[in-house]
């Protein structure tokens, strides 16, 4: 593989050696922004505040004004370091050493947009301004409560006419070796808390309480080996984990007056809140009827589940993978949330980016290699989505 005119390893290194922890801008949207405003990219910075939760810098570039219109979507922030006595590499100075760079945001996810930045700027440079449009949403919030970052910029980038027809996210979505998995959905999440009120007294006089306990145990068992749906050909079946269960009671011999339980379903297209909510009440109604209580049900809308249906887009980036890996990506759903679960409300939007191994650990690192080769294919996307229109 020949390198890039446009390399993008020192660019890389560049923003790692920005210290951008959510949600500070650290400099990265400015190394970012000075390199795309140099060839003709129009850029905007866009700050975004909330009143309980910190203001967030975002940068929004664009190249063209027609269509067809490709936007990368990606982040600049990055998650804490954690004890820095742990890593063996400075995690802001973006050493490389032996053909890997190591460094904070290698791979999650300041690898991809130096990627993506290199390879749209050498576009430019030998094809000129695309017979369509580029642009980059980049956001400071990703890492963080998400709320004043990439659901803000949508809805600038609306009513300021920058909706694009597709959308790449550069999340790193390869398992094993890069070009074996793109993302083409992910699945939704929904957070409840189930309380039952109870009777607190001493545990030698049954008679006088009424034990909140039994009760909600009953239902967590029943909840933990339901099954919800068998999934469809792009999910797994939806899944539901307890995570936590409270009675605030350090005593021994009381029955607390309440007992409460935390719990989450990760689910497919299937279902949507609605139906989950009405799948909980019911499971509740049952317990109840069989041992009664006084119980409340709270829940809390993570994200919804999306696909990208396979077709014309899906299948121009599985062809650019595959012309520079020899891989035939996996198209899948897995794994936690993103930001295209925002985008997928505007476009058509599917991830795609190097491993995942080393996202938020110590001595987080990428390999030159893999790094430049995540910059072809992403050549190749650029290429092909403006010659042969999807």
């Amino acid at each position: 593989m020949k390198n890039s005119p446009t390399d993008c390893v020192p660019l890389l290194q560049d923003l790692i050696r920005c210290r951008s922890v959510t949600p500070h801008e650290g400099g990265a949207l400015t190394v970012l922004e000075n390199l795309l405003s140099a060839h003709g990219f129009v850029c905007q910075r866009l700050i975004f505040k909330d009143q309980d939760t910190p203001d967030v810098e975002n940068l929004f570039a664009r190249i063209g004004s027609a269509q067809p219109h490709l936007c990368f979507a990606g982040h600049t922030d990055v998650v804490p370091v954690g004890d820095e006595a742990n890593w063996k590499h400075e995690p802001f100075a973006a050493e490389i050493k032996a053909g890997v760079l190591y460094g904070r945001g290698a791979t999650d996810m300041k690898g991809s947009v130096a990627a993506f930045a290199a390879a749209a700027v050498d576009y430019v440079k030998h094809s000129g301004k695309p017979a369509g449009s580029i642009s980059f949403l980049i956001t400071g919030d990703e890492e963080g409560p998400a709320i004043n970052g990439t659901i803000k910029v949508l809805e600038w980038m609306k009513a300021n006419g920058h909706i694009p027809d597709h959308c790449l996210v550069g999340e790193p979505t390869c398992v094993a070796k890069l070009g074996d998995t793109i993302k083409i959905g992910r699945r939704g999440s929904l957070s409840f808390i189930v309380s039952v009120a109870g009777v607190q007294g001493h545990v030698a006089y049954p008679q006088n309480t009424d034990n909140p306990i039994p009760k909600l145990a009953r239902f967590l068992d029943r909840i933990s080996f339901a099954k919800i749906d068998d999934g469809n050909d792009h999910f797994d079946p939806s899944s539901l984990a307890v995570t936590t269960v409270d009675v605030g009671n350090p005593a021994g011999n009381v029955v607390p007056a309440r007992a409460t339980a935390k719990f989450n379903i990760r689910y497919s297209t299937e279902h949507d809140y609605e139906s989950l909510r009405q799948w909980v009440d019911a499971q509740v109604a049952s317990v109840r009827d069989e041992l009664g209580g006084t119980w409340t049900v709270t829940s809390h809308e993570g994200a919804e589940a999306f696909i990208t249906e396979p077709g014309a887009f899906v299948g121009l980036v599985q062809d650019a993978v595959e012309q520079e890996t020899g891989l035939v990506p996996k198209l899948s759903t897995s794994g936690g949330t993103s930001d295209a679960r925002f985008i997928k409300n505007y476009c058509p939007v599917l991830e795609f980016g190097p491993t995942n191994a080393t996202s938020h650990k110590v001595d987080e690192h990428i390999s030159v290699e893999e790094l430049r080769a995540t910059q072809v294919i992403y050549s190749r996307i650029i290429a092909a989505y403006f010659n042969n229109q999807p």
